[in-house]
Formats: structure tokens, sequence, C-alpha cells
């Protein structure tokens, strides 16, 4: 699926990864009390700046900061808008 959106400068598109359902020891974790997921998939880049160029591509899996980006709802699904600089790591 071809999104119609293209991130701007040293932005990236995350597509979040579902949030942990149920605990190590087996609890079923409800709704108002899940985490938000803090690993997911890059689906868009942005071109980077001039003395900057981008380290992550489509595709990758990657960490990022609990409270980093900005939530975005597209055709609805969820989506993270965020600098590159505010991804931890690829995995």
């Amino acid at each position: 699926m071809a999104l119609n959106i293209k991130p701007l400068a040293d932005r990236v598109l995350i597509a979040p990864g579902p949030a942990e359902t149920t605990t190590a020891s087996g609890l079923i974790i409800p709704d108002n009390a899940k985490e938000k997921p803090q690993k997911g998939t890059v689906v868009a880049v942005g071109n980077g700046k001039v003395d900057e160029p981008l380290t992550v591509k489509v595709g990758d899996t990657v960490l990022y900061g609990k409270y980093g980006g900005t939530d975005l709802k597209l055709d609805g699904t969820d989506y993270l808008m965020m600098r590159e600089s505010d991804i931890l790591a690829i995995i």
C-alpha cells in the first residue's frame, strides 16, 4: 500500500508496533493500562538535510523514545512522525 505522504527534511514516518497485551507471567493488560510501544517500522523518510543525510530507510525496524514524535492517523492507521534524531537505534 503506497502512502500519500512524504516527510520533509530529516523527518521519518513510523508505523508503531503492537502494544503488549499480556505480561511475562501471563496476566492480561487492560486497554487503559497498555503502554505506548517504543518499537516500529519506518514507512516513509524525508530527503535529509544538506549536511546531515538520513541513515534510516524504509523497512527498518527502529527503537524510539516513549514520548517522541507526533501521532498521526492516515487512512484509519496510526503512525508517528518524528525527526531522525529522536530514533534511538535500528534493530
